[in-house]
């Protein structure tokens, strides 16, 4: 079976205003996951999980939507899993911990997410969303999120990778 990662930082990267501050995704995306059923709760506990830290990451938006929709299509077959994982330290120059795997019975899933132009905010597989419930969605508050995007190309369809089996 395929494996696909899909790194997630526990910093704020040093292109964004809160650099080197935690995150928490990792505790965001286990405490989603918990009232859902989908993980136990020793599972979450292996992997350190605070449970005092609130909030929810449900899904994690990515450049290069076509790349990613053929990875989910994977998952949704069987063929593949998702593994989600950090850095232990620096990124790119430490070891990846895995802290949770996706596969086709847990809610995985993809849509289309495009900033147009002549749009009022943010839209998803043709339908206009609101900003704000996308940046809570992934975790972040709204100024955090824009911060976060400033630098992709938002000409360009973006990825929202689901953890769970909401959709928009």
């Amino acid at each position: 079976m395929k494996t696909y990662v899909v790194s997630i930082s526990r910093t704020f990267p040093a292109t964004h205003p809160r650099k080197g501050e935690p995150t928490g995704f990792r505790e965001k995306i286990l405490n989603e996951l918990i009232p859902c059923g989908l993980i136990e709760f020793n599972t979450v506990y292996k992997h350190g999980l605070d449970i005092e830290i609130t909030g929810e990451k449900i899904h994690t938006i990515r450049a290069n939507y076509d790349f990613w929709r053929k990875r989910i299509e994977q998952v949704w077959l069987g063929e593949a899993e998702l593994s989600l994982r950090y850095w232990s330290g620096k990124p790119r120059h430490s070891k990846q911990v895995e802290f949770l795997r996706l596969g086709k019975d847990d809610g995985v899933g993809i849509q289309k997410v495009e900033f147009k132009a002549d749009e009022f905010g943010p839209v998803v597989d043709g339908e206009n969303q609101f900003v704000s419930d996308l940046a809570v969605n992934d975790g972040l508050l709204l100024t955090d999120f824009t911060d976060w995007f400033k630098g992709y190309d938002l000409s360009k369809p973006l990825a929202i990778i689901h953890f769970t089996k909401f959709r928009y």
